[in-house]
């Protein structure tokens, strides 16, 4: 691997929220060459911490703007408390209105007052594995003024998520990247064993019956980081592409 795709540079703020009661100790990744007096493209990330270290973004990111094929952008890396986060992130949890207005009403106002970072929807994108994935889609639907661009690796998503989706109207302003596991068919988690591959498609159709623009795609693998790492740099294409 080329040396200077390895050469990440990373900024870390601290961030005090009154809706989570905590700090939130943010990574945000700045592309190579970065040029404060430029407007970049940014993307939120759920479990950021497990994204820059179990998922290379920022040296996968490094490696595709190098070659030309992605924009240059900067990403902000939301960490959780893991103790938290079902209740955080699942649409059912007892904290996750509070952790979608700490995003929306706090990190987003410190982010863009400090960095320059695209501030209209269409230069957002919001995204996460998981359950980071259902919030990231759940943060789009209540919030489609701030949010249009979601990328989902292996949602894991709840009947409350599909309820959602039928309320709306038209979601022909959402763009959605939505990866699977082909082997996502009983995966362990605090509720149970659940068929997030059935759960995927079941989404997908809802989405596209409201007219969101989803790239959908079923992938060889399981629910890890294996196939959550490998899957990145065609998500990162499908909305930073050059």
């Amino acid at each position: 691997m080329n040396p200077q795709y390895l050469k990440r540079t990373i900024v870390k703020k601290e961030i005090r929220s009154r809706y989570l009661d905590e700090v939130k100790e943010i990574q945000v990744y700045l592309p190579p060459q970065y040029d404060e007096t430029v407007t970049y493209p940014v993307l939120y990330l759920q479990d950021g911490d497990d994204y820059f270290n179990l998922g290379r973004i920022a040296t996968q990111a490094n490696q595709l703007i190098y070659e030309k094929d992605i924009r240059p952008v900067i990403m902000v890396a939301v960490p959780v408390d893991k103790s938290k986060r079902t209740a955080e992130y699942s649409p059912i949890g007892e904290r996750n209105r509070l952790y979608l207005q700490f995003f929306t009403e706090e990190l987003l106002p410190e982010i863009e007052s400090e960095f320059p970072v695209d501030r209209t929807p269409d230069g957002r994108v919001v995204g996460g594995s998981s359950l980071g994935g259902t919030v990231s889609l759940h943060l789009a639907l209540e919030y489609p003024e701030d949010f249009r661009q979601v990328l989902s690796q292996s949602g894991a998503f709840l009947e409350a998520t599909i309820d959602r989706i039928r309320q709306t109207v038209s979601l022909d302003d959402l763009v959605v990247y939505q990866s699977i596991g082909k082997a996502e068919t009983a995966v362990p988690t605090h509720m149970g064993k659940l068929d997030l591959l059935a759960r995927n498609r079941e989404v997908y159709r809802h989405l596209q019956d409201k007219q969101a623009q989803v790239h959908y795609v079923e992938k060889e693998g399981d629910h890890t980081w294996g196939l959550w790492q490998k899957d990145i740099p065609d998500a990162l294409r499908i909305f930073f592409g050059s």
